[in-house]
């Protein structure tokens, strides 16, 4: 499957002050997947390490941290000669060996022609060690396949390039609608895991049966990520890690119009209320690359993040798939478009993936008094608010109240419908599916 990501690793590539790499997000989002066939399509040798696997190989970073050193009885271990010049070396599950990420420093120094690539399912819980080599290595974050990847992934290569080829300067044809707003509501079954996405691919010529089994695997990775829980939590905290990241999808009973309510606490886990006791469950599910926490500002000046209160927060899974297994979504439901309440939490939490992994920028919501919009995007210094409506219904009195006290040049609506911009307003109609592409949106006067 082709991901996008590769893009990013072939600019690392061409840097000519390169670091080590290292590429965090969550388990089984295709990070080993996307290195090797990086490494395949651009290098003469991959050197491939899993540490994970092979724990022993921890004794190669007792000694010292000198590279050429480790390089060779790394060759010793493979039964080959490693060329820093023109390999590409991959430490995996890298966090299982916290003398090799502190190793990166020292490559960086004196080894700097080589190729390293480091990637973990837990990295982001060891950013903060104190032997972390600050300042000597580059990040990359990856994500579950995005909504255009997903059309690639299952063969809709016609829909992909429509998609990446698509600038808002064209109209949108009703008939490429409508099948895009189909080929989303299955993209809100299958989410972006990989394999999710595969088995979907294999099986969609029988829909039931895909769906079938795309939930299988979702329920199968979802015990995966508890296992992890279990195995680096320790027994209380992945009691509340647990309880915390279930009442993500749970909590969505809570709101009556459909949209996503601020976090509450109480209730998550029995004798616990406050939010002091359950932090440090939630930054831990956060540095996982399992959820999203979006702060809710009280003003939309800058810098938005400064209006932010410490214990008032949004949470969203990091897959929209993963969502609709977890809250017991059929996908007849999801296919029919017609899941009350969860309805509008899906449509956020779909556009949020696409934001974040199009680099769009770090959202916020907005809530002042009774007034809320979704989400709000700095860019140069101007603030776009976005509304997400789940279906076709798009007046929002939240968003004009948002205009009337802060004058956006631009405000988004995210829904069902098609394609609409006026200009002359700054209004612009945009369906969900193109949520990813808001950095595309032309000017206005």
């Amino acid at each position: 499957m082709k991901r996008h990501i590769l893009a990013e690793l072939e600019a690392w590539k061409v840097k000519k002050e390169r670091k080590p790499l290292l590429l965090t997000g969550a388990r089984q989002v295709g990070k080993t997947f996307a290195l090797q066939a990086f490494g395949a399509a651009g290098y003469e040798k991959t050197d491939y390490l899993n540490f994970e696997e092979m724990p022993g190989l921890a004794a190669i970073f007792e000694l010292d941290l000198q590279p050429e050193r480790i390089l060779r009885e790394i060759g010793f271990h493979l039964n080959r000669t490693i060329n820093p010049e023109r390999d590409f070396l991959i430490f995996d599950e890298i966090q299982e060996i916290p003398k090799a990420i502190t190793s990166c420093k020292y490559f960086v120094e004196n080894l700097p022609g080589l190729s390293l690539a480091g990637a973990g399912s837990l990295l982001g819980l060891h950013l903060a060690e104190s032997n972390f080599p600050v300042g000597k290595v580059e990040f990359l974050d990856m994500h579950p396949m995005s909504f255009s990847e997903f059309l690639l992934g299952i063969g809709d290569d016609k829909s992909y390039r429509f998609l990446e080829e698509f600038d808002f300067k064209d109209h949108l044809p009703e008939v490429v609608h409508r099948h895009l707003w189909e080929m989303l509501k299955t993209y809100f079954i299958v989410g972006g895991l990989p394999e999710a996405v595969s088995t979907y691919a294999k099986l969609q010529k029988d829909t039931l049966k895909a769906y079938e089994e795309v939930r299988k695997k979702q329920r199968d990775l979802t015990i995966a990520y508890l296992a992890d829980v279990a195995k680096h939590a320790g027994k209380v905290n992945s009691m509340h890690i647990e309880r915390v990241w279930s009442n993500v999808p749970a909590q969505l009973a809570r709101t009556l119009d459909g949209s996503a309510p601020k976090f509450r606490f109480k209730g998550v886990v029995p004798g616990i209320q406050g939010y002091a006791r359950l932090a440090g469950a939630i930054d831990w599910l956060k540095a996982a690359g399992l959820i999203f926490k979006i702060p809710i500002v009280n003003k939309a000046w800058h810098p938005l993040t400064a209006y932010a209160e410490e214990r008032a927060f949004k949470l969203y899974l990091f897959d929209v798939g993963l969502l609709g297994s977890l809250a017991g979504l059929s996908p007849k439901v999801l296919r029919d478009f017609s899941f009350g309440s969860y309805k509008g939490y899906i449509a956020e939490n779909f556009a949020l993936q696409e934001m974040i992994v199009s680099g769009s920028g770090n959202p916020v919501a907005w809530r002042e008094n009774t007034a809320e919009v979704e989400f709000l995007l700095e860019r140069d210094g101007i603030v776009l608010p976005i509304e997400i409506k789940s279906g076709w219904a798009t007046k929002s009195k939240s968003l004009r109240v948002f205009a009337g006290k802060y004058q956006p040049p631009r405000r988004v609506t995210l829904s069902a419908k098609n394609l609409s911009i006026d200009k002359s307003s700054g209004i612009f109609q945009v369906p969900l599916y193109l949520a990813g592409y808001l950095s595309r949106l032309p000017a206005v006067a």
